[in-house]
């Protein structure tokens, strides 16, 4: 199994911290993010990862060749990290990824290792990290059928039926990979759909019996960082074992 994490955003809503840096590489305790990510992959015995870079790529290159010698790293650069969002930084990475297992980790959480444990400890083969908690207008929400499985993913989803946030760790299968790479070519090279949440993809394959199950990590520290808010609310919360 490999892990594939989109890096390429510029994060203007977390200016002027990100004005000289990578949100990835934003500290939080003793360690940025993506040192977190690596760190946990790693403990977790992935060894094999997918960076896709953008803004401020060299910074990213050469934190992991300088600290991470040991990992075999591919780079993905998206040279339109601009005009685009995270689904086309996946989509480039695809020679990388389809039809093969993977763990999908945004660049931009801060989260307990333990989640990945959790996730790849799961019989289900293709599983969602999923946090219980108030919701708001920001989260990616998710809401499950009678199956138990996600029959709805986006931050346009009902507040009153999700039963939590999607936090942005999944676990994919070989064919979930497949199916989800013919969805992003549909959806970019023909309907131009560049600038978009890849959670699009998600609800597209739904209905073509693709799906998520959950995977419960509301005990588990996560938060994710949009904001200069959420960057010193999580300096706050984050536990002392995680530092």
């Amino acid at each position: 199994m490999k892990a594939l994490i989109p890096a390429a955003g510029m994060a203007t809503r977390l200016r002027p911290l990100t004005n000289d840096r990578p949100k990835c590489l934003l500290p939080i305790g003793e360690r940025p993010l993506l040192g977190r990510a690596l760190d946990a992959l790693a403990g977790a015995g992935i060894n094999d990862v997918v960076i896709c870079t953008g803004y401020l790529a060299e910074q990213i290159r050469a934190y992991v060749t300088g600290n991470y010698p040991r990992m075999s790293v591919t780079f993905i650069h998206n040279d339109v990290y601009d005009s685009t969002n995270n689904i086309y930084s996946l989509y480039l990475m695809r020679q990388e990824a389809e039809g093969q297992d993977v763990l999908l980790l945004d660049s931009d959480i801060v989260f307990d290792p333990a989640i990945l444990r959790r996730l790849l400890d799961s019989e289900e083969p293709n599983t969602l990290a999923l946090n219980s908690h108030a919701l708001g207008e920001e989260e990616i929400k998710v809401v499950i059928g009678t199956d138990g499985r996600v029959k709805e993913i986006s931050k346009t989803c009902s507040i009153s039926e999700a039963v939590g946030e999607s936090i942005g760790i999944e676990k994919m299968s070989a064919g979930y990979t497949a199916a989800l790479y013919r969805e992003m070519e549909q959806m970019i090279e023909r309907e131009g759909l560049s600038n978009v949440f890849y959670e699009r993809a998600f609800e597209r394959l739904i209905p073509q019996g693709h799906t998520f199950a959950v995977t419960d990590t509301t005990d588990l520290f996560a938060a994710e960082l949009d904001t200069i808010e959420d960057f010193n609310d999580a300096k706050q919360k984050i536990p002392t074992s995680l530092y």
